[in-house]
C-alpha cells in the first residue's frame, strides 16, 4: 500500500483517490466500508457515539478530535483509533477534501474555523508519523520532501512562507552557502571534521535530526492546505456548491461552536472573567476619566492604547490574563457585531469627549485603533485583514502611570490589582453581589 496519502492528502496519489472514489451525493450515506475498518481498529471505543458512519461524519469527527486532543485532559486515544490505521487512507482523503471544500465555501480565509482545520492537519500528521515504524516513518518523510521539492541542494528561501508564517524558525535551520543540510549524508560530508571530542552523528541527531524533517513536512503540507482552500474559495464564487457541502460546513461551525464553548475560556464564567455587555459603572478611575476625555498632550495614548484595548477585552475576552492568549476579536465576536455595535462607538465617543476631539486634527488614529484591534491598517474593521496586526492587551496600570499619570486616580479598588481591566472584574462583580445591575445586563 502506498501510504503518502495518510500523511499528505494533497499528493498526487490523494488526488487520484478522490477523483476516482468520491461521490458527493454519499456524504451523508451509511457506508460499510469505512465501518467496517473502524471496527478493525486497535483499540477503538465501538460506542455508536465514537464510530463515524459516512464520510460526512468521519470529517466531522476529524475537527472533533483536535479539538478533543487539545484540550480535553482525559482525552482518550481509543476514542479516536481508527484515524491511525492505516487502513482508512481512502476515506480519510476523501473526508479531507470535502472538509476542505466545506470550510473554503462556508468561512473566511482567516477566520477561526479555516485556521482550527489547517491545524488540526498539521497536527494529524506528526501523530500519524509518530505511530509509524522508524524506517518507514524516516523513508515516509523522506518520500514526501522528496515531493515537496526540498530535496539536496534547496535553498533555504523554499521555506521562507513558513519562515514569515512563524511556523519554523530559520535558526533552526542548518544551513550551508545558503542550501538546506537535511540528510545525515550531506551533514557529514560538510562537517564530519568541524567537530573534535564529538561524534558528528551525534552533532546531526541534536541539530538537524528526523524531527526538523517532520515539522517541516508537517508546516509545508498546512500550507499547502491554506492555499488549496485560497483557490477553492475564488473558484466556488463561478459554481454552484453541492447541498452536501453546504450542509458539511453548517456541521463544522456548529461542532467547533458547540466543542469550543466546552473547553476554551473564550466562554468563561468563572471568577471575574464573565463576558456580558459593558457596565460603565464598573470602569476604573483611569477608564472612567478617559471615556469623559482627555486633554491634548495625553489624548493619543489614552485613546488608542489604553482605552481600544481595555474596552475590547473588557467585553470581548475579560480572561485574558488568565489564558494561554493567542485569541483574535473574531473568535469571540464572530460577525464583528460587537465590535462594530458596542466597542467601537464607545471609543469613538470618549474621542470626541477630548479636548480638542481627537479626529478634528488627527483623524488616522481611527486606522490605529483598528489597527490595535488587530485588522491592520485600515479605517474600519474586516475579517479579511484580521491578523494583519496584533490584537493588543490592555496596559498594565505601571505602564498607565507612566505614561498617562493624570488619569491613574487609584480608589480602593485599584489595590492590590495590576491592570484596570482586573480592576473591572472585581467592580463589575461588586455590582451584580449588591443587585445594581439590571438582570439583562448579567446575561452573556
Amino acid at each position: 500500500m502506498n501510504l503518502i496519502p495518510y500523511i499528505n492528502p494533497l499528493s498526487d496519489e490523494s488526488l487520484k483517490i478522490v477523483s476516482q472514489n468520491s461521490n458527493l451525493n454519499e456524504t451523508f450515506e451509511y457506508n460499510n466500508g469505512l465501518v467496517d475498518t473502524i471496527n478493525r481498529s486497535s483499540n477503538q471505543n465501538l460506542e455508536s457515539s465514537h464510530v463515524p458512519i459516512s464520510i460526512g461524519d468521519l470529517a466531522i469527527k476529524r475537527i472533533n478530535w483536535y479539538i478533543e486532543r487539545k484540550n480535553n485532559k482525559n482525552y482518550k486515544l481509543s476514542d479516536y483509533s481508527y484515524l491511525f490505521n492505516k487502513d482508512i487512507l481512502k476515506f480519510d482523503v476523501i473526508a479531507f477534501h470535502m472538509l476542505a471544500q466545506a470550510v473554503a465555501t462556508k468561512f473566511n480565509i482567516s477566520s477561526r474555523e479555516t485556521k482550527l482545520f489547517i491545524e488540526s492537519e498539521g497536527s494529524l500528521i506528526l501523530d500519524r508519523l509518530n505511530r509509524l515504524l522508524t524506517n518507514e516513518r524516516q523513508d515516509m518523510v523522506d518520500s514526501i520532501l522528496k515531493q515537496l521539492s526540498i530535496t539536496q541542494g534547496s535553498r533555504w528561501t523554499i521555506l521562507k512562507d513558513i519562515i514569515d508564517n512563524r511556523n519554523l524558525s530559520l535558526t533552526n535551520l542548518c544551513i550551508n552557502n545558503g542550501e538546506i543540510i537535511l540528510s545525515k549524508e550531506d551533514f557529514l560530508n560538510a562537517y564530519n571534521d568541524k567537530f573534535h571530542n564529538r561524534r558528528p552523528e551525534s552533532m546531526y541527531d541534536m541539530l538537524v535530526g528526523e524531527n526538523l524533517k517532520e515539522q517541516i513536512v508537517s508546516n509545508m503540507i498546512m500550507l499547502n492546505t491554506e492555499n488549496y482552500i485560497k483557490m477553492i474559495k475564488e473558484k466556488s464564487s463561478f459554481v454552484n456548491i453541492h447541498s452536501n457541502i453546504e450542509k458539511l460546513g453548517s456541521d463544522v461551525e456548529k461542532t467547533i461552536s458547540e466543542e469550543m464553548t466546552k473547553y476554551s475560556t473564550f466562554y468563561a464564567n468563572a471568577n471575574n472573567f464573565k463576558i456580558g455587555k459593558l457596565i460603565r459603572e464598573a470602569f476604573p478611575p483611569c477608564i472612567y476619566n478617559t471615556v469623559n476625555g482627555v486633554s491634548s498632550g495625553g489624548r493619543n495614548d489614552a485613546i488608542v492604547l489604553l482605552l481600544t484595548s481595555f474596552v475590547s477585552y473588557a467585553r470581548l475576552y475579560p480572561g485574558i490574563f488568565a489564558s494561554e492568549g493567542g485569541v483574535k476579536v473574531s473568535d469571540i465576536d464572530k460577525n464583528l457585531v460587537i465590535t462594530e455595535n458596542e466597542i467601537l462607538p464607545l471609543i469613538y465617543e470618549a474621542a470626541d469627549n477630548c479636548t480638542p476631539p481627537l479626529f478634528e486634527d488627527q483623524p488616522q488614529e481611527k486606522i490605529n485603533i483598528i489597527s490595535k484591534l488587530g485588522f491592520g491598517m485600515h479605517d474600519s474593521p474586516d475579517l479579511n485583514h484580521e491578523g494583519e496586526t496584533k490584537w493588543y492587551t490592555p496596559m498594565s496600570c505601571e505602564k498607565i502611570k507612566m505614561h498617562l499619570p493624570q488619569l491613574c486616580k487609584a480608589d480602593k479598588d485599584c489595590k492590590k490589582i495590576n491592570n484596570p481591566l482586573s480592576c473591572y472584574g472585581i467592580k463589575k462583580n461588586r455590582l451584580i453581589r449588591e443587585g445594581k445591575i439590571k438582570e439583562e445586563e448579567k446575561k452573556n
